[in-house]
């Protein structure tokens, strides 16, 4: 159950008084750049050529990054302006768990930015980009993995039966840490080096993997036994595609790289290991998406409007394309080439209507509003 602060007035002159606008400036604003960053490093993964993509992902790359700066600043001004809610969002079972995005949206800019901002700024630039960015994603990400659970378990006190997609937001984040490790593994000085970051992204997969698999029968007994999420937060489900697709891109992109970090007999090993787990994760993906597309069209029909957790539709589908794209590289099957290419296609339609949208919410200041209370829900059993 969400926590709701009494809200208390600033004095005239106070830090709180001169940014209103920050006081409802939660963490999940950092979706905006982890789905802004997916559609510029998805377009270029993908296994086939299209004119102007590449230019195109360029700019987007460049958006997302001026969206990170605008979002970490206007995170630090929340919290030097309004610690209180800063608080009450961590205390918040609603909310604490958007902190994992912080990391997922370090990483993604810096990720991107190796494979498509360094047409911009250069290599070497990019690389030093993406090390801060990567260091810091990682490091906040594991505090986030441990952090947010442990309130979940001594603070939040959720109700039975309350399980929530996002809580899977925490646990995910060193998936992609895990996924985007390779780009930095070849930078590296042959040897220890090479093969130390390469078994710690493993470490991460495995620790992602593992606490995914914790939480997943958790949210969908919720969904058996209390039926669909309510309308604002069934976009949500989209989020569970997350683990999935970035795992799938994890062990196709360790597996690019393995030759060249760990010794023989190993590396073979794990290119196997990419196709023999990728395969059944990704058809489990395309089960729980066209689970998701039917709840969220039954949604739509019964009055959804838009809201921040739109943007749940945007770097989960992002992560499927990016490991189609991956088993299309080790299997050479056209099917996944396809699949990548049409899953692409609603990763930047996802994010077109999500971003004019957000934009309009800005514009009109319904988006930075405080957030309203909901009223109760009225359960009804079924009909005999």
């Amino acid at each position: 159950m969400a926590i709701f602060p009494q809200t208390r007035t600033a004095p005239p002159h106070s830090a709180a008084a001169r940014r209103p606008a920050l006081r409802h400036f939660g963490p999940n604003w950092y979706a905006t750049v982890m789905g802004t960053a997916i559609v510029a490093s998805a377009g270029v993964a993908l296994p086939v050529h299209v004119p102007g993509l590449r230019a195109a992902c360029t700019l987007v790359w460049v958006l997302s990054a001026v969206l990170l700066a605008a979002v970490l600043a206007a995170r630090a001004g929340h919290w030097a302006a309004h610690r209180d809610q800063a608080r009450a969002h961590l205390l918040d079972p609603a909310v604490a768990p958007f902190y994992g995005c912080l990391s997922m949206a370090l990483l993604a800019v810096g990720g991107s930015g190796m494979v498509v901002g360094k047409d911009v700024i250069g290599h070497q630039a990019a690389l030093a980009l993406d090390v801060v960015l990567y260091t810091a994603g990682t490091l906040t990400g594991l505090a986030a993995a441990v952090a947010i659970p442990y309130l979940m378990i001594v603070r939040h006190r959720p109700e039975p039966g309350t399980a929530s997609p996002v809580w899977l937001l925490p646990v995910v984040a060193p998936m992609v840490s895990a996924a985007l490790g390779p780009l930095l593994v070849p930078e590296l000085p042959e040897g220890q080096w090479r093969e130390a970051l390469l078994l710690a992204c493993y470490a991460m997969f495995g620790l992602s993997l593992l606490a995914t698999l914790v939480m997943l029968p958790l949210i969908f007994a919720r969904l058996v036994h209390r039926g669909p999420l309510p309308l604002v937060l069934t976009p949500t489900l989209f989020l569970v595609l997350g683990p999935l697709g970035q795992s799938t891109t994890a062990v196709n992109a360790l597996a690019d790289v393995a030759p060249g970090a760990i010794q023989a007999p190993y590396a073979s090993a794990l290119g196997v290991f990419a196709v023999l787990y990728g395969v059944p994760v990704m058809g489990f993906a395309l089960l729980w998406l066209a689970l998701s597309v039917a709840l969220v069209v039954r949604a739509v029909r019964g009055g959804m409007t838009f809201a921040m957790t739109w943007w749940g539709f945007t770097f989960p589908v992002g992560t499927c394309v990016t490991g189609a794209a991956g088993l299309a590289r080790h299997t050479g099957l056209t099917a996944f080439t396809w699949l990548a290419v049409a899953l692409y296609v609603l990763l930047v339609a996802a994010w077109a209507v999500a971003g004019v949208r957000t934009v309009r919410g800005l514009l009109s200041g319904v988006l930075l509003a405080a957030p309203q209370k909901p009223a109760p829900v009225a359960v009804t059993a079924p009909a005999a």
